[in-house]
Order: structure tokens, then C-alpha cells, then sequence
């Protein structure tokens, strides 16, 4: 059906289920379509010639913006956090609160360094933040059928939405659901805005955001891109769905994620840095060669 499917990246614990769930979107029609994605290490690259690609955070705090001393904490603060966040040993409920400690420090650094709004757009533009090959291809056939894109990011979301705006690519089909700075009147950050969303809280933001979901009901498929265990409750706010396919990316620390990943997700993408997959499928679910 989709020959990308037999790629050397792609795993599956159960073809014969993604072939009937494709055959169930196709036969709906992309009008029932929509897509949520995470956005760090699912629509950006993992790596890139051998080198890590920045996260919204990394993108921040590698910058100019913030003083050395910020900087080393910053790394401590991942250092002792991330080995919990992929840790395939510890439960979800387990690393929960250690998320929220880390997400809560590392944004009081921030607010310490009296960020300005209007510095973001060179951030962005100075830093190493590439989009996965293929993205534009992705996000543009999303726009010219209408399907809409809920970008669902634990990051920050002004630094996301300046990604995808130097790349061309922020159409109006496109949702974001993020960590939004707050800036006081002369424009320097001074908190951020709203409920935190980290890693594994995705399903609470998801049902914070009901007026979304209400509003596309009439789009019970669902389309979910994620990198993370818990990007697979993004579509937990999701309307009398009808059927969900969920393609997950294994970046890092292969083996030992493996088995739970294909437990999860009906398409496990092996160190794959391009949108080959996830573009095949649209293109298949919109009738588009």
C-alpha cells in the first residue's frame, strides 16, 4: 500500500492493524483528518552529521542571551534530569514529579535572565534549530488540504513559532500548544504563562484545550507524531475518535526503548531523521501520488 513502509527505519509490531487503519482513514476521507505532533526531536532533527540539533530550551540556552553562569546550571539541571526522562526502568508516575522540578527550575533561571521579546527572532535565526528533511513538504500538503496541525511541544512556545516562521512554514492550519513566555510592559520576560507542560503531562494539556478538540469533532482520525511515551496521550481531548494511527521516533537509546516503543506505537521510526514515512502516509490518506 504505502512501499515507505518497508523502509530499513520502520518497525511495526502489527502491519496487518496500520494497513487496516489506513484503509479505515482513506475510506473516511481526509476531511476527517487531523494531525498532532510534538514538535522537539519528532518535526526537528535529533542530530545532524553526528552532532545533537537543539530543542526550543537548548535553542535558549545556548544563546548570547544567557550569562555563563545560567548556562553551567542550565547543564546541570539536564545532566541529572534526562537520564530520569529516558530512563526505560522507572514508571511515568515515577519521573512525573521530577519533570516538574526540572521544567519549573529551569524556567526561574530564565526569568532571572530578563530575556527581551524582541531579541527571540536572531536566537532562532543564530542557532543550530533544523527542521526533519522533508518537513516542508509536510507541513505544505497539510495546508493545501486543509488538514488541521496541533503542535503539541513540553518546549517554549515562542521560540517554536519562530522556528516554523523562518522556515516558512507557520500556514494558518497550524495549532500550537506550548510554554508561552510572559513579558512585562517594556517587553523582558518575567514569567511564564498558564499550566507548565512537560514530557508527561501531555493528556492534562490536552484536556485543558477542549475548545480545540470541540471545534474539529467533526475529524474523528487522528494522525500522532511523537518521540516520547508521553506524547502519546496528546490526543487524549480527541472527539468520538474513530481510528488513530501513532508513529512514534526512536532517537536515542535504541535498544533498550525498543520493545516498549513498539508496544506503543503502531509505527516505530529507528533513527530516522527525515518526514519520509509520515509524508507517504499523508500523501496516501489524501489520495495525492
Amino acid at each position: 500500500m504505502v512501499p515507505e513502509l518497508s523502509n530499513l527505519s520502520v518497525c511495526m509490531r502489527d502491519p496487518q492493524k496500520v494497513q487496516e487503519i489506513l484503509q479505515s482513514m482513506v475510506k473516511s476521507g481526509s476531511n476527517t483528518l487531523q494531525v498532532i505532533s510534538d514538535f522537539d526531536m519528532t518535526l526537528t532533527r535529533f542530530a545532524y552529521n553526528g552532532k545533537r540539533c537543539p530543542t526550543c530550551h537548548n535553542i535558549l540556552d545556548n544563546s548570547k542571551l544567557i550569562s555563563n553562569d545560567c548556562k553551567e546550571k542550565l547543564k546541570e539541571l539536564l545532566n541529572m534530569y534526562y537520564p530520569i526522562e529516558i530512563d526505560s526502568s522507572r514508571s511515568i508516575e515515577e519521573k512525573l514529579p521530577l519533570m516538574v522540578d526540572w521544567w519549573t527550575k529551569a524556567h526561574e533561571l530564565l526569568v532571572q535572565q530578563k530575556i527581551k521579546k524582541d531579541l527571540l527572532a536572531m536566537v532562532v535565526r543564530e542557532s543550530d534549530a533544523m527542521l526533519r528533511e522533508g518537513y516542508q513538504l509536510f507541513f505544505d500538503h497539510l495546508h493545501e488540504h486543509s488538514i488541521p496541525l496541533l503542535i503539541f511541544s513540553a518546549g517554549i512556545g515562542d521560540i517554536l513559532e519562530e522556528v516554523i516562521r523562518q522556515a516558512g512554514v507557520f500556514h494558518p492550519n497550524v495549532n500550537v500548544f506550548s510554554n508561552y513566555m510572559d513579558f512585562d510592559e517594556t517587553g523582558v520576560l518575567k514569567a511564564f504563562k498558564g499550566e507548565l507542560i512537560h514530557i508527561y503531562n501531555k493528556r492534562e494539556g490536552a484536556l485543558l484545550n477542549t475548545g480545540h478538540f470541540q471545534e474539529l469533532r467533526t475529524r474523528p482520525n487522528v494522525l500522532l507524531l511523537g518521540d516520547s511515551l508521553g506524547d502519546l496521550t496528546m490526543a487524549d481531548g480527541v472527539q468520538d475518535m474513530e481510528n488513530i494511527l501513532k508513529i512514534g521516533f526512536l532517537n536515542d537509546k535504541v535498544e533498550e526503548r525498543k520493545q516498549s516503543y513498539l508496544n506503543s506505537y503502531d509505527i516505530v521510526l529507528v533513527k530516522d531523521e527525515t518526514m519520509d514515512v509520515p509524508n507517504a502516509l499523508l500523501l496516501y490518506l489524501t489520495g495525492s501520488k
